[in-house]
């Protein structure tokens, strides 16, 4: 298991981490006579019991509650694919390759809110930017967005073909949001934690100001996110998304 700098972590220099819980475990009760031994195990699998359960729960919220959005925004859904085609009789979908959970790559769908050669215009302006390219990509006025693109764009209505990549597995309601393989391979070590756990629709970062927090910062919320999750933090965070969609701060 990747050892942890605790200077990195966002609770600040004396939060401990789970590793460090786990070894002070064994420290305390395991080796030290029979009792002790049957102590720590009773302990350690309670653990595990408990973190299995957190674990299910999160699963059935993902389920559950992708599946009654996907009903629920689904003549929503069919009005933005209408939209899209008409424009310029291009893909309604268009489907990137992102890493998830321990850098597993998968499709990555999304309502299309670029001109069809996006991805073109995209490598040139990196070839010609290169010294200032950094880590994300994002442009406050993207020639390559299209009118119907920028309305789905600002309040993230783009993001609802993903919901079926949270039925799937593949990622979760909350949780980080998952980066294009050319950026994990620019990732620092710190970096990668982010890949510890299912990325998801929303995070902190995503309903405290979404593309105008600096990736540095986005990298910290997401720590705080990994190392502090459960099943109330989720629903917090679902529900704060509301207001930060509707008012699409941050979104571009």
């Amino acid at each position: 298991m990747q050892q942890v700098n605790r200077a990195e972590t966002p609770q600040g220099p004396n939060a401990k981490t789970r590793l460090e819980m786990i070894e002070e475990l064994a420290r305390r009760y395991a080796g030290k006579g029979p009792a002790n031994q049957r102590r720590y195990l009773w302990k350690k699998y309670a653990w595990i019991t408990v973190t299995n359960s957190s674990r299910l729960l999160k699963r059935a919220l993902d389920i559950i509650g992708a599946g009654l959005s996907m009903l629920a925004f689904s003549p929503l859904m069919f009005l933005v694919a209408i939209a899209v085609k008409a424009y310029d009789k291009g893909p309604v979908l268009y489907l990137q390759t992102r890493v998830g959970l321990h850098g597993r790559e998968f499709s990555f769908p999304k309502f299309r809110s670029m001109a069809v050669n996006a991805d073109r215009i995209h490598d040139q302006k990196n070839e010609q930017n290169d010294e200032n390219f950094s880590i994300t990509f994002k442009s406050k006025h993207d020639p390559r967005v299209t009118p119907v693109g920028k309305i789905i764009r600002k309040f993230s209505i783009d993001e609802l073909p993903q919901l079926w990549c949270v039925l799937l597995g593949q990622m979760s309601l909350v949780g980080p949001r998952p980066p294009l393989p050319s950026e994990v391979a620019r990732y620092s070590l710190s970096d990668r934690r982010r890949l510890d756990v299912l990325p998801g629709l929303t995070c902190i970062w995503q309903v405290e100001g979404r593309g105008d927090i600096p990736f540095p910062k986005q990298v910290k919320l997401d720590l705080q996110y990994i190392e502090s999750q459960s099943l109330w933090l989720d629903i917090r965070l679902l529900v704060k998304t509301v207001p930060a969609v509707l008012l699409g701060k941050g979104a571009y």
